[in-house]
């Protein structure tokens, strides 16, 4: 219980101290947003600042902070520390500097953004790349729910029936402005998903028949994982996530002012770690052992194991209560996931936005390839989003770092990006090489491979200080 409260105490003096240094690093001033500048009714459009944060929560959530820290959790209690401190330092930093730079650029999608501070070539791979993952994220965001969903109907409705549901629902929430359907409900499941959070919370501290582990430096997976690389990309939200890179610029396009969004990007990722420790905490104080909570998500699923621990913490309303917001979350980044995607399209193809028939031409073959996506088996589509997730957070940040060196006061304080990229960068490399869906080699090889990346990386970034200072 205490590492528990202690981990929740320093997400919020992160918010509070660092979330205000990087918000200075940065310097937002008081010109106009997209919101009030461009407000073309449909993308670009105000939206106030407290359902601006719901809605940047509801849409990095997905089922992340709560599949991933279920499987994070089989480490043991030290998936907290990555939890809390992957969050402050890289995962809120993330947010904040895709949305802001993003703010500062029309809105414009983190491929872009690639291209205008790394150049031509790393505008093509992160355009590719980035409809690859949102492809993947919408993907598992279809499947996720639907298994849970299944479980709670009759059997006449089966799963794919649920599969059917949902894509319906994305191509809706997809077309429509963004104040039409996302403005309104998701503020409402925002709320929902964070009730959800402070019930489970509640019963794994306080009922007598649970208490959450204290923090020990010890791997604690069954099955041998080692925590570098794995449970650095096992919990990818909550920690950190490239997905919000493609999510923060959709509300770049609706704050309404600059100095909004520490507490619109910064703040809602520090709220998805908070969501992120409850399940992390959920998973080990119910099963009371690493062996048998991943007994569990093997034998029910990730799905099946959220159901099992919501019905018994919670008792049926509770358990419902839970279960709604753990069926919201998911669907409600699925449709943003998809029209992420749309935006990054139509930047490419130059598609107006504004006729509804260009949605059309781009969304329904994206939710077409969704489709015959959810018929591939669902650990393995986890393992290769989880990889290209942490991959994109790796670029977003290099993104971020070639920004502040053109941009900040002092050229210096681009090392609160530079620094977790370079960690991303040895994480991503090392799992890819070593991994079963990657190349399999030996871990001393993996390892050094990864480290020498990430040095070469850093060494660039310093060399290109150095020249930024001279000229």
């Amino acid at each position: 219980m205490i590492t528990f409260f202690a981990s929740i105490a320093i997400l919020i003096v992160g918010y509070m101290v660092y979330g205000r240094i990087v918000e200075k690093v940065f310097s937002p001033d008081d010109r106009e947003t997209p919101a009030i500048r461009i407000n073309d009714g449909v993308d670009c459009v105000p939206i106030k600042t407290w359902k601006a944060v719901l809605i940047q929560l509801l849409n990095i959530a997905g089922t992340g902070p709560i599949f991933g820290a279920l499987m994070g959790a089989c480490f043991g209690p030290v998936v907290f520390l990555w939890i809390v401190f992957g969050s402050i330092l890289g995962g809120a930093v993330h947010d904040y500097m895709s949305g802001m730079i993003s703010e500062r650029n029309n809105g414009a999608s983190i491929a872009q953004l690639s291209g205008i501070y790394l150049g031509k070539p790393a505008l093509y791979l992160m355009r590719a790349f980035s409809v690859l993952l949102l492809l993947l994220t919408g993907t598992v965001f279809v499947t996720s729910p639907a298994a849970l969903i299944t479980r709670l109907t009759p059997d006449s409705l089966s799963m794919n029936f649920w599969i059917v549901v949902i894509l319906l629902y994305y191509i809706l929430a997809t077309l429509m402005p963004i104040d039409k359907i996302i403005g309104k409900l998701y503020p409402v499941f925002g709320g929902i998903l964070i009730i959800m959070a402070v019930s489970i919370a509640f019963a794994m501290n306080f009922l007598p028949e649970y208490g959450v582990p204290e923090l020990v430096l010890k791997d604690l997976h069954p099955e041998g994982l080692p925590i570098w690389p794995f449970m650095f990309i096992t919990v990818a939200c909550g920690a950190i996530s490239g997905f919000h890179a493609t999510q923060s610029p959709m509300m770049s396009k609706c704050i309404m002012s600059e100095k909004d969004g520490r507490k619109v990007f910064y703040g809602a990722m520090i709220i998805e770690s908070v969501i992120a420790l409850v399940w992390a905490g959920a998973g080990m104080a119910f099963f009371g052992d690493t062996g048998l909570l991943n007994d569990a998500l093997t034998e029910l699923g990730q799905s099946g194991t959220v159901y099992e621990i919501s019905k018994v913490m919670l008792g049926t309303a509770g358990g419902v209560l839970a279960i709604i917001g753990v069926v919201v979350c998911p669907i409600t980044s699925g449709d943003t996931a998809f029209r992420s995607a749309r935006l990054i399209l139509a930047e490419w193809t130059g598609l107006d936005q504004k006729k509804i028939k260009n949605r059309l031409i781009i969304t329904l073959p994206l939710l077409g390839m969704g489709a015959v996506l959810t018929r591939l088996d669902f650990n393995v589509l986890w393992r290769y989003f989880s990889w290209s997730n942490q991959t994109l957070a790796m670029i977003a940040l290099w993104v971020a770092t070639s920004y502040l060196i053109k941009n900040a006061k002092n050229k210096i304080y681009s090392l609160i990006t530079a620094l977790p990229a370079s960690f991303m960068s040895a994480v991503s490399l090392t799992y890819i090489l070593m991994a079963d869906e990657g190349l399999k080699l030996p871990a001393t090889i993996a390892y050094t491979a990864g480290i020498i990346f990430a040095s070469c990386l850093f060494l660039i970034y310093v060399w290109l200080m150095a020249k930024h200072k001279k000229s």
